[in-house]
């Protein structure tokens, strides 16, 4: 697994390359704009092509844009549904311009309009955007929900069912949040619960559908259906956790984004957290992790995924 992590932009697209490849990830997730906007200012060609540059410079092995929040492709509410789709055509043109591996999106919430109908909307918002992008590169990556409220696709058949309803082959896939997973009710904790998981993901998805992991430890129980994220090890999942995932050759050229907790030192704990996943790694299983080295303070970014 290439392991990475969310990045933020405020000293510029191209040196969120730079410090991803400081911090020691072999991959990057940003933000193309404020996820806190609906639009953006427009990305320069120049400093999408810096940004370019610097992933190949920086040895970059994935990227990934991560869409803004105010997004849900699921509503019910006109009105809400129509710029929500405009703010996501807009995601995708930035993504292709920046020529990342993916983008990674929220499925979206119903709120009140029933699964059925709110899983139909998706699907319809994701392939109006496909046919407005017609050569589009950038495959789009539904995220599994914990299953907070009206949140949906938190199970693997909410997510094939708008995969199957959009029904265009590799320009969608599926990124697989671990603490969402585990919050949603599955537990992979154990050898036996993580070859179960990955049954289920070969059973339901394909294998091939999952492009992308968010690697993320929950604070919250299983079964919770509480999307709070945690530092590697230290929460409900712990250790054991992604032990089985970072292993498994299945995931050799996937990415795993860390979107855990940071905090008034920068990217220090991110530092930690890729040390701890690294630490799990079977060459260095029989090693006792150590503490991770001290680093000059990295600047706290602009926004981080919750």
């Amino acid at each position: 697994m290439h392991l990475g992590a969310h990045i933020g932009i405020a000293d510029g697209l191209a040196n969120a390359a730079r410090t991803g490849h400081a911090i020691g990830a072999d991959a990057i997730q940003i933000f193309s704009k404020s996820p806190q906007m609906w639009a953006g200012p427009p990305i320069p060609a120049a400093a999408a092509e810096e940004f370019r540059a610097a992933v190949v410079a920086e040895g970059l092995r994935a990227t990934a844009v991560h869409h803004g929040y105010l997004i849900n492709l699921a509503s019910p509410k006109r009105p809400m549904l129509e710029r929500s789709r405009r703010a996501f055509l807009d995601e995708i043109r930035r993504a292709e311009l920046l020529g990342v591996g993916g983008l990674i999106f929220h499925p979206g919430a119903h709120l009140g309009s029933g699964t059925d109908a709110g899983l139909r909307t998706i699907a319809e918002s994701v392939r109006g955007a496909i046919d407005a992008v017609p050569e589009g590169k950038v495959p789009l990556l539904l995220e599994n929900a914990a299953g907070q409220g009206t949140a949906l696709c938190a199970t693997f058949e909410e997510l094939a069912t708008v995969l199957a309803e959009v029904d265009a082959g590799p320009r969608v896939g599926v990124t697989l949040d671990t603490c969402h997973v585990f919050a949603s009710g599955i537990d992979f904790r154990t050898p036996e619960g993580y070859g179960a998981l990955v049954d289920r993901v070969e059973s339901v998805l394909g294998r091939a559908t999952v492009r992308a992991f968010h690697l993320n430890d929950a604070k919250a129980e299983l079964g919770s259906h509480l999307d709070r994220h945690e530092n590697i090890g230290r929460g409900q999942l712990g250790l054991d956790g992604f032990r089985g995932l970072v292993n498994d050759p299945r995931w050799s050229e996937t990415p795993g984004y860390l979107e855990t907790p940071i905090d008034e030192h920068g990217y220090d704990r991110y530092v930690e957290d890729l040390a701890t996943l690294r630490s799990l790694l079977r060459s260095a299983a029989s090693r006792t992790p150590e503490p991770a080295p001290k680093r000059r303070r990295s600047p706290r970014p602009v926004s981080t995924i919750k």
